[in-house]
């Protein structure tokens, strides 16, 4: 074992004693940041080359600083995408929610389709859906200025039209003719901030996380929204928190216009996004 792989090791041991979720993971991306060489490559560093600042990011991640916020970089399905203080940090969590999306709109046979993303922050969900239903017509809007410093340089070239606004009264121009709404909005109860994990409570923005004292103050406005936005047989897919299954769905009821809502489970079975269909005239 060389130098650098002993210190991962060590660090690895720190972080477990921190409470971080996962430090094996964490130490190896922290080191591989640091030495500049990819987690596979790095028995390759030599002992001469080891760099004593991996100890300082190894100090800010277990003080729980987010791994995304020292290395300012976020992974995200097929994306590499810039973050920092002021974003939210993208979850592989809503991974899963990108994929049903794109699964849908590849079901439309919608030759260009044209899609919203509420709440966009990085630009994660827009970015995905461009590069993933290659003719797709990707629009996204976010209110926090700070937020939007990071999501410019990650639209930057890429095809998805970004707007500032609010969420709830974005995109009149686009009104009953959108195939799907997507969002990642604030879904965490004001009442939960103490059980929130560090990462997220403490650097993520408040404007990203809560909504009200149940959590869904937010969804229930972008159920209005995305009812005034797409077009009859358009789909809104939304995330929520794991303890709000079954919630969700019956904001979307038949009397508000919806058919189908219905409830999905994340890669670990728990419940994370619902999805509903604007019912036909």
């Amino acid at each position: 074992m060389n130098l650098l792989l002993a210190e991962v090791a060590q660090a690895t041991q720190r972080l477990a004693d921190a409470g971080v979720p996962s430090p094996r993971n964490d130490a190896e991306e922290l080191a591989a940041f640091v030495h500049g060489v990819k987690r596979g490559e790095l028995h390759s560093v030599k002992d001469s080359d080891f760099d004593a600042r991996y100890w300082e990011v190894i100090a800010r991640r277990e003080a729980r600083e987010p791994l995304q916020h020292i290395t300012g970089r976020a992974y995200f399905r097929y994306l590499e995408l810039q973050v920092g203080p002021g974003v939210f940090v993208p979850r592989p969590e809503t991974e899963s929610v990108v994929g049903w999306a794109i699964d849908a709109v590849r079901a439309m046979d919608v030759v260009e389709p044209l899609i919203v993303d509420l709440c966009t922050g990085s630009g994660a969900i827009a970015l995905a859906l461009a590069q993933e239903v290659p003719r797709s017509r990707v629009h996204a809007v976010e209110l926090s200025e700070d937020a939007l410093q990071w999501t410019r340089k990650n639209v930057e070239g890429s095809r998805v039209d970004l707007r500032q606004g609010d969420a709830l009264d974005a995109f009149h121009d686009l009104d009953g003719q959108v195939d799907l709404v997507i969002s990642n909005p604030p879904y965490i109860p004001l009442t939960e901030w103490e059980y929130v994990a560090p990462e997220a409570r403490d650097y993520d923005p408040e404007l990203a996380l809560f909504s009200g004292e149940d959590g869904l103050d937010l969804i229930r406005g972008i159920e209005r929204t995305a009812h005034r936005l797409l077009r009859p047989g358009g789909v809104v897919v939304i995330e929520h928190a794991d303890t709000q299954g079954g919630q969700v769905p019956w904001i979307f009821t038949e009397e508000r216009g919806w058919a189908d809502a219905a409830d999905h489970p994340d890669l670990n079975n728990r419940p994370r996004f619902a999805t509903a269909r604007k019912a036909m005239p």
